[in-house]
């Protein structure tokens, strides 16, 4: 890979030069061992030029993570070093975004860097991990964090599954209506058309309604579609852009919230996904403020993100953490009740795996009543409209008929 690299000397000079290496993580470590400053670095494209090249991966696959995280708990548990393990490890690993990953790690672990530290220098790395690996370090059960971070992220994955999974006979019923329709409308339409044309007498007006739309879509086809494709297009590209600007994500998750069925779930998951991230946390020995703050850039919801920022601010300052979720007004009141009975008693952490298990078993209930009335309704409106479709094209051989009779 080539990457187009703006460095300073020792002397101050300010140069740009074309490197080639096998990751960026080698490219740097080459840089930096030769004495030069890297105050800019970026992969060139196909035809030599920065940008032109395909979006890269930020994120590791969680499958991949989890099986590395799993691995080297085994490993670390039958008593082989740190360098070792990882050296085994990194070298299993086929995808080259994880693997220059490791490679990196491996490299400033057996330079005497702690493992926490060492993946918290890699840009896609969560947050969250890096500090469970902390805690690990410091408490000296550094096996033990690892295994219970796996287990928060393979419920936290599970429901998320579950949910994308509630969703996907909905979407299939609503692609195949489209479909049944659009065969309809752009063939079965024409053929009546033609047939109608020998009666030589006036139609329906729903007859002469669906034949006119047939008529101005098979006519207008080749520029309906361009216009479609530009107009969504544009509504990505400026959707993105919007996305992008500060705030506006967490303004697009708090509407999200206000939405009916949807917005119940989304803030049941974010409120189960916080709960779990700061039990997860404080099972590893890691203080409230600091578990907060990480919870916060942990969380999928940016609106709960922000509101829980604001919370770690006003803990920071001695209040309660039941007294601060409660005076942003965003959580649930089950929750704020259980969170205050865990301070009350000791049991924090308990309390909010408690309240975890609690939600989620509230986000099947809620998907379970979602797919309960979206999947008839759906049916219900795919009947009508096909119906609809049918009668208006049949009702000229109906009143033939009569007349015959």
């Amino acid at each position: 890979m080539e990457f187009s690299c703006r460095l300073g000397t020792a002397s101050g000079e300010v140069i740009e030069e074309v490197h080639v290496a096998e990751s960026e993580s080698k490219l740097r470590q080459e840089l930096e061992a030769k004495g030069m400053y890297i105050l800019s670095l970026s992969r060139r494209g196909a035809f030599g030029w920065p940008g032109l090249s395909l979006p890269q991966r930020r994120r590791i696959r969680t499958r991949e993570f989890l099986v590395f995280n799993q691995e080297l708990a085994t490993l670390l548990r039958a008593g082989l070093p740190l360098v070792q393990s990882l050296d085994i490890l990194r070298q299993r690993v086929e995808d080259a975004s994880f693997k220059a990953v490791l490679d990196d790690v491996h490299d400033r672990v057996r330079a005497g860097a702690a493992l926490s530290e060492a993946f918290e220098a890699q840009e896609m790395i969560p947050g969250m991990y890096t500090a469970a690996l902390l805690a690990g370090e410091k408490s000296g059960g550094l096996e033990t964090v690892i295994r219970r971070y796996v287990d928060h992220v393979k419920v936290v994955d599970a429901v998320k599954r579950k949910t994308v999974s509630a969703l996907v006979y909905p979407l299939i019923l609503l692609t195949l209506s489209t479909i049944v329709v659009a065969i309809i409308v752009l063939k079965v339409v024409p053929a009546f058309e033609g047939f109608y044309q020998g009666f030589n007498a006036e139609l329906p007006i729903a007859t002469r309604t669906i034949v006119a739309f047939s008529r101005f879509l098979r006519s207008y086809m080749y520029y309906i579609i361009p216009v479609l494709v530009l107009g969504v297009g544009g509504a990505v590209v400026a959707g993105v852009y919007w996305l992008r600007r500060p705030g506006s994500g967490a303004l697009l998750d708090r509407l999200i919230l206000r939405v009916p069925l949807v917005g119940t779930i989304a803030g049941r998951f974010a409120t189960s996904q916080l709960t779990r991230t700061l039990a997860m946390l404080l099972g590893g020995g890691i203080p409230l403020v600091n578990a907060l703050d990480v919870a916060s850039r942990a969380l999928g919801n940016r609106f709960f993100a922000d509101q829980l920022t604001v919370v770690g601010q006003r803990v920071r300052e001695g209040e309660s953490l039941a007294a601060a979720l409660a005076e942003r007004g965003v959580f649930p009141a089950v929750a704020l009740k259980m969170v205050e009975v865990g301070e009350s008693t000791g049991a924090l952490q308990e309390m909010l795996t408690s309240v975890a298990d609690f939600f989620d078993e509230e986000i099947d209930t809620q998907l379970g009543r979602f797919i309960t009335i979206i999947e008839p309704a759906l049916l219900v409106i795919m009947g009508i409209v096909i119906a609809a479709l049918l009668l208006a094209l049949y009702m000229p051989l109906l009143q033939l008929g009569s007349v015959l009779a």
